[in-house]
């Protein structure tokens, strides 16, 4: 439902306090004295039928006896009492329920039935939203708004606070209000059974006083409304999330590396990271790091130098950067030179940056001014120890003076007590993050690195790999279909490979044989020598627990003694396992090869999850591994090898030639096509992926599925946390002179030909659509357009082929506002092909994507001297609304 009506909840006209009560130990009495003891500027009717007043206000002994129907009902009675409260609430016309009482689903199945009747009465009356129940409540300190049972109100500010834990809460509101901390909104969800996380940050994402947003959270629910609404809002606010049970076991074992590998926690480091979300997990970090974001520009790297008045806190900052995966940055000669003019001859000529103690403010700014304007410098910590002649005050004043004109982050560690006090307050009020000690800067600086990168995941532009497929994948999935449906869940060795080599990507062919002497006629005429023998069993998922797996056989001889060897152990070490004999392939070796797992399982809340990582039998001894959320392009792909371990390995290291990383990177999109296409997969290894510098191939796959899907068909994509590339609106078109046209959704890949297209439009053109004038586009222009969720909006591109040229010659965009009613439509076409009916079959096609898309109405705004734009609106029975005192003329279509 996403934010519709929440407005009911966190700024209501008129509250009603159902259990309101004059007994000072009740959540009713709390609740009520909060709402009335606030200054919130609003009328809050008390709901008591056993008295004339509560805490000297007029009580009302139901709803139907309220002067006025409220806009929010704040429920605090006995969990059984609550549905009916509710339905009475539906009926008078309340849309917004806040309910506090306890004794749900968090105490069992007579819990949850109670809130399964709440859901019952809730579907019966439009536009209700829920939100609780056992919460602690909401504070809206910008209209003195608490309604909750917290002992204290929090200050007013600009940090958004979401959280699932009631008692958290209260321990956040005691130290936030201690340390000066002000908040927008802060909110308790409790059970969570209809206003959701998703929900609260794409509300927040509309509020002006909300300049970043903390979460708490200790699961999700609606894994894709999270990412879309958590990528929303990280594209310009931070979000900074605690997720608690970080350690907690999954239910089941696993039956693959993947699924050993790719741990609950795992899967959501890499949701939080795809979706621009920066993990913190120490609580006390939550506000600094979330001002720290809101305030600070984002480093380009993790190379951080560091200038101190001292040589030991130095190196304690050099060590917690080093041991955070950070990066020593190296001076540059000039650096190095630009230093000896302004520091005395006995300065440590390197990083960190010794300006010795007794080091005046002046040489302070001098030196920072130095370093900061080194290209291989990311940021800089200053670090000050108070000696003898050091003047903690002046040297803050200088180093914030330096900061403002800064266009790198600058962070300061004043180490000491009362003596540096005066200037922590300097450089906290110029915007300088500032710290006591330097392990805890370091940390801050590698939370702004982390950060850095999550926004570049949003948005980096990927490199166009053509990913083509020869077969129809539609047919492929109902050959799939019988295989998905029937026999057992742990596909065979040679259905698995089949399936990966449907989508293109290099197997070796494995062939079954029965008995030692069929082995050797498949080694001789199908597989040939050198060959590699393994067990063939569907209960056998680890061959190598069994020595199951028997390389480089090179004789008939050879053959026969490992079938026999090979089928006496497995007999003996799974006596209860199903042996149906050896499967025989061809020995794949080279010298420079390096062995990968790519694998993908079935997340509880995530969906799909790919895994790529070192491979072979040790995998799980290593632990190298990546995961990412599929869909996955280039860029996606890229970031999941460079972020593992064995990168350098992959590349090439120490003269050793390097893996062919341009396809590796496609087999692992190819594999992304796979895994998005069939929802029944549960788990799927492929190890090793044996790559090489000219090649990429599969020497062993398995795969575990999961019948439920296939048999109980899902929406596409379901399984899937972010919406992939909607190619169900990719058509082709011909124009009226007959040269053919794709119409297709935008994609990042596609930014070089947007810029293209941009510059190719006249300055009138770009004016009618973007309402005024710019120099010249930008990347970051570029990401707004071409980076797009296609849950929220979609941009249809016009595209054509000229001279062996792919280009793009028009572009309509549908943007939806949250709750899929409206979509805001525009359209651009490149200046030479107007007049030629571009522009009627983008608004055509944009259309009918938006009546499938489940939009009711369109709307656009055009200038009032843009005829041709009238026209083509008037002409498919828009609305035209004119307002000549504005020159904007604005248009409106109701399609559903």
């Amino acid at each position: 439902m996403t934010i519709h009506n929440l407005d009911k909840i966190f700024n209501p006209k008129r509250i009603a306090v159902f259990g309101a009560s004059n007994n000072p130990t009740s959540v009713g009495f709390t609740v009520l004295r909060n709402l009335i003891g606030s200054g919130f500027g609003g009328v809050v009717y008390p709901v008591n039928p056993k008295h004339e007043s509560v805490q000297g206000i007029q009580a009302y002994p139901n709803l139907s006896g309220l002067p006025h129907v409220p806009d929010l009902a704040v429920i605090c009675t006995p969990a059984v009492t609550v549905s009916g409260i509710v339905r009475a609430c539906g009926e008078a016309g309340t849309r917004g329920i806040l309910i506090i009482s306890a004794g749900f689903r968090e105490i069992g199945p007579e819990g949850r039935q109670l809130e399964d009747q709440l859901l019952v009465e809730q579907r019966k009356f439009k536009d209700m939203r829920i939100l609780g129940p056992n919460c602690l409540g909401i504070m809206v300190p910008g209209i003195s708004l608490n309604a909750s049972f917290a002992a204290s109100a929090p200050r007013k500010g600009h940090v958004g606070f979401i959280s699932q834990s009631g008692a958290l809460c209260t321990s956040v509101l005691d130290w936030a209000n201690e340390e000066g901390i002000g908040f927008s909104h802060f909110i308790s969800v409790g059970n969570a059974i209809d206003v959701s996380v998703g929900d609260l940050i794409d509300y927040l994402g509309t509020s002006a006083a909300t300049r970043s947003i903390i979460l708490y959270v200790e699961s999700i629910t609606g894994a894709r409304e999270f990412m879309s609404a958590a990528r929303a809002f990280s594209r310009t606010k931070p979000i900074v999330a605690y997720k608690g049970g970080r350690f907690a076991e999954s239910a089941q074992a696993a039956a693959s590396h993947t699924g050993a590998l790719a741990g609950v926690d795992a899967v959501y480091d890499a949701a939080f990271q795809r979706a621009g979300v920066e993990r913190i997990n120490e609580v006390t970090d939550m506000f600094d790091c979330a001002e720290l974001l809101a305030r600070q520009r984002p480093p380009r790297g993790d190379r951080l130098a560091v200038v101190t008045n001292a040589g030991g806190p130095g190196v304690m900052a050099i060590d917690a950067l080093i041991g955070r995966n950070g990066r020593v940055a190296p001076l540059a000669d000039a650096t190095i030179e630009a230093l000896n003019q302004c520091l005395p001859r006995f300065w440590s000529h390197g990083n960190p940056v010794d300006v010795l103690g007794d080091a005046p403010p002046e040489r302070y700014a001098a030196a920072m001014q130095a370093v900061l304007s080194d290209d291989g410098v990311d940021a800089v910590l200053v670090v000050l120890t108070p000696q003898a002649m050091t003047d903690p005050t002046a040297t803050a004043q200088a180093v914030a003076e330096v900061a403002r004109e800064a266009r790198k982050p600058v962070l300061a560690a004043w180490m000491g007590g009362a003596m540096v006090s005066d200037g922590m307050q300097i450089l906290g009020q110029a915007g300088v993050p500032a710290y006591r000690a330097p392990e805890m800067a370091v940390r801050a600086f590698m939370h702004l690195v982390s950060y850095a990168r999550n926004l570049e995941i949003l948005h980096v532009t990927p490199r166009d790999i053509p990913v083509d497929f020869q077969l129809d994948r539609k047919r492929l999935r109902g050959l799939f279909d019988t295989l998905l449906t029937e026999g057992n869940e742990l596909l065979s060795e040679n259905v698995s490979k089949a399936l990966l080599e449907a989508y293109e990507i290099p197997v070796t062919r494995p062939y079954l044989a029965r008995t030692a002497e069929e082995a050797v006629r498949v080694a001789r005429d199908q597989s040939g020598y050198p060959a590699v023998m393994k067990i063939h069993s569907p209960d056998i998922t680890h061959k190598t627990d069994v020595a199951g797996v028997v390389l480089n056989l090179g004789t008939d001889d050879a053959v026969r003694a490992a079938f026999e060897a090979m089928v006496e152990t497995a007999k003996e070490r799974r006596p209860e396992a199903r042996i149906t004999g050896v499967t025989l392939q061809a020995m794949v070796s080279h010298p420079n090869s390096f062995e990968l797992l790519l694998g993908a399982k079935k997340d509880p809340v995530f969906g799909a999850v790919i895994m790529v990582g070192m491979g072979g039998t040790a995998a799980e001894v290593f632990r190298d591994r990546a995961l990412g959320l599929p869909p996955l392009n280039e860029a996606l792909a890229r970031r999941m090898l460079e972020s593992l371990k064995s990168w350098p390995l992959i590349q090439g290291y120490r003269g050793k030639p390097g893996a062919d990383i341009d396809k590796l990177i496609e087999i692992i999109m190819r594999f992304s096509y796979l895994v998005a296409d069939y929802p029944e997969i549960k788990e799927v290894d492929v190890n090793p992926l044996l790559v090489t510098p000219h090649r990429a191939i599969a020497l062993d796959a398995r795969v575990l599925v999961d019948r439920d899907p296939a048999i109980q068909p899902i929406r596409p994509y379901a399984h899937l946390a972010i919406s992939p590339y909607p190619e169900e609106f990719v058509a082709t078109r011909q124009l009226a002179d007959g040269v053919p046209v794709m119409l297709r959704p935008i994609k990042p890949e596609d930014e070089p030909m947007w810029h293209h297209l941009l510059g190719s439009c006249s300055p009138e053109s770009l004016r009618y659509r973007f309402s005024g004038a710019f120099k010249q586009t930008t990347h970051e222009m570029a990401t707004r357009f071409c980076f797009i969720d296609y849950d929220r909006e979609i941009g249809i591109v016009a595209e054509v082929t000229e001279d062996r040229q792919r280009r793009l010659i028009g572009v309509g965009r549908l943007v939806a506002d949250v709750d899929h009613v409206t979509a805001e439509f525009a359209i651009l076409v490149a200046d030479r092909w107007h007049g030629r009916g571009i522009g009627g079959q983008l608004t055509d096609y944009c259309l009918e994507v938006a009546k499938q898309w489940g939009v009711r109405r369109i709307v656009a705004e055009t200038a009032t001297d843009n005829a041709p734009m009238l026209h083509l609106f008037r002409s498919r029975g828009f609305d035209v609304n004119v307002n000549t005192q504005e020159g904007v003329a604005f248009v409106s279509k109701v399609i559903g």
